[in-house]
């Protein structure tokens, strides 16, 4: 049985930890955005036919929150019109979806943390064309996992603790937002539970399909995670600033962010066993790997 896996984004933090945590379980394709326009749905045609594909892993997309704001049409040709392309493909071929979202499909009003079931109502342009996006998976093939997920940091590319850890060594004292909370998550356990996802979906013709949520376990205000990562940095000879709490209202940016970004996780852990740790041990590991590839380059 064919285990080559189309994966989409694959330079951006999930994808490189995909290669490094499932390299050996799947033939991943990790093709450059050269090679892939996800703004191109023929582009997207011509490597869905390229090969003979088992699964695609849909994970690229237009992550510049801000930007989207004033760039519409591209946030949405990549993050709705791409997934789109892919869905039609893949069902035209037989073969499954898994498709990576985010918490801002959720415009961070409610109390508690969000099920997969409750209501949508992106507040943003980026939220909004990856909900476009969740909608196309579903309207055009049964055989998908829409994987929403949240506050994703990890060893790769850019992400909060990497910028924590750079501007915590440049300055005493950094403002951070404490009145937005959420759920850290480690994309390398990001890439565990995708693998997980794929071997059933490829393995399974009974495997459970539709709409979960991924993050690591707890809770955090991004003033709690900054002040969690340097105290773990701290131990490890890294940067101890002083981190001082501040509003939303203190750091305004051209799009809004969820007051709430806090995602339940039963439903993964029932239907695949994936119990996700807890969000200090997954960032305790960031920082170390951080600071001993510091340490030694």
């Amino acid at each position: 049985m064919s285990r080559a896996v189309l994966v989409t984004g694959g330079s951006g933090q999930v994808g490189t930890a995909l290669r490094q945590v499932a390299g050996d379980r799947f033939d991943l394709v990790m093709p450059s955005r050269s090679e892939l326009d996800l703004s191109d749905p023929a582009s997207i045609e011509a490597m869905l036919a390229s090969r003979d594909w088992a699964a695609v892993v849909s994970s690229g997309a237009y992550t510049a929150v801000d930007k989207a704001e004033s760039d519409v049409v591209a946030a949405w040709r990549a993050n709705a019109i791409g997934p789109a392309a892919l869905a039609a493909g893949t069902a035209a071929r037989a073969i499954p979806i898994v498709h990576l979202s985010t918490d801002y499909v959720f415009d961070g009003s409610r109390d508690g943390f969000y099920a997969e079931g409750d209501p949508v109502a992106p507040i943003g342009v980026y939220g909004a064309s990856k909900e476009g996006g969740e909608q196309a998976i579903r309207s055009a093939n049964p055989a998908h996992v829409i994987l929403r997920t949240a506050w994703v940091v990890s060893p790769f590319g850019a992400n909060f603790i990497k910028t924590m850890l750079r501007v915590g060594a440049e300055r005493p004292e950094l403002r951070v937002v404490a009145d937005q909370h959420g759920c850290p998550t480690s994309a390398l356990d990001i890439a565990d539970a995708v693998a997980t996802i794929l071997d059933r979906l490829l393995t399974d013709d009974r495997a459970p399909t539709g709409t979960y949520h991924f993050v690591n376990a707890g809770e955090a205000s991004w003033h709690g995670l900054a002040e969690a990562v340097f105290a773990r940095a701290a131990t490890r000879g890294g940067p101890s600033p002083q981190v001082s709490a501040i509003t939303t209202a203190d750091y305004p940016t051209p799009a809004r962010r969820p007051a709430n970004s806090r995602l339940a996780t039963g439903k993964i852990t029932r239907d695949y066993g994936i119990a996700p740790r807890p969000w200090r041990e997954a960032i305790d590991e960031i920082v170390d790997i951080l600071l001993a590839e510091k340490v030694t380059a």
